[in-house]
């Protein structure tokens, strides 16, 4: 099996797993509240089913795709959001089945692309490893919105460490989106997979480091917890900075979490999260949905 294949694999995975907590809602709970402000399960669901078929298009109608980014550069600020709307405004079953088939048809049409192939976005051009990488995290992360406002724990698994490598290599376009110098020094990042292995990145001699469990890092740079609740050691100043600004997407810093707002959540284990309010979807930008790494780290 090919890294792209084996990829595509673990997206298809992520989708069938949020698949399967939102098949069996009735109604009214497709409107509950999740705890990105103003948005529900259906505009969850809706911005992930929008955003897969912006990724087909950009790869199946490059000019028509282009007209979109123009529509979108007009309304940076809206363009997401309306895009989620019109979508949670669908009936559940219409909804649902508009996701399913447009995540499939993304699967199919980046398995079908050369393997060089760099696909328009609303930044530079991606790779198909870039966008399928982008999906996942994107997926997983909507996907922790949708379990912590359902109040249903996940099992965190090995697909993590897609979003992981994300937040790695997207340390100096965190300092960048906000107008600082990255530290010239790499750091070593050392995360415990749920299966217990070591996920290592950066020089073994590093002077500064940070070490916890991936699940956490995970939530950090995805903005789906604040720092104080999760088990993320920093050792050097540097590093102490970057976990408060850390973040795996590109676009504007978001507001992320309140402290105490994931209660339920056991450090490096399973999370089981409440449906308070405060944060931000993450896709809040035109940049919203391509990883931070592509800008900032060189693409995949």
């Amino acid at each position: 099996m090919s890294e792209t294949e084996a990829l595509l694999g673990d997206l298809r995975a992520e989708g069938d797993e949020l698949d399967g907590l939102v098949a069996g809602l009735g109604g009214a709970a497709w409107r509950t509240a999740t705890p990105a402000p103003g948005w529900t399960i259906a505009h969850q669901i809706a911005h992930l089913a929008w955003t897969d078929e912006r990724a087909v298009q950009a790869a199946e109608d490059p000019q028509g795709f282009a007209d979109e980014v123009r529509r979108a550069w007009a309304a940076p600020d809206a363009f997401v959001d309306e895009g989620a709307e019109r979508g949670a405004a669908e009936p559940p079953e219409v909804l649902l089945r508009r996701w399913r088939e447009g995540r499939e048809r993304l699967r199919r049409t980046l398995a079908a692309q050369p393997s060089r192939a760099r696909l328009p976005w609303y930044g530079p051009p991606m790779s198909v490893m870039s966008m399928a990488t982008a999906r996942l995290m994107e997926t997983w992360a909507h996907g922790q919105d949708v379990a912590d406002a359902l109040g249903v724990p996940r099992a965190p698994t090995a697909r993590l460490r897609h979003v992981a490598r994300i937040g790695v290599r997207a340390r100096g376009y965190a300092y960048a989106a906000r107008g600082m110098e990255p530290p010239a020094d790499e750091f070593r990042v050392e995360l415990t997979a749920p299966d217990g292995e070591l996920w290592t990145y950066g020089p073994e001699d590093a002077a500064q480091r940070v070490t916890g469990p991936a699940l956490d890092f995970c939530l950090l740079v995805t903005q789906r917890a604040h720092r104080d609740d999760l088990a993320l050691r920093a050792e050097g100043p540097d590093t102490d900075r970057w976990l408060d600004i850390a973040q795996a997407f590109a676009g504007p810093p978001g507001k992320g979490r309140a402290p105490g707002q994931r209660t339920g959540h056991t450090a490096g284990g399973s999370p089981s999260g409440d449906s308070a309010t405060g944060g931000s979807p993450t896709g809040g930008s035109p940049l919203g949905d391509r990883p931070a790494g592509d800008s900032a780290g060189g693409d995949r």
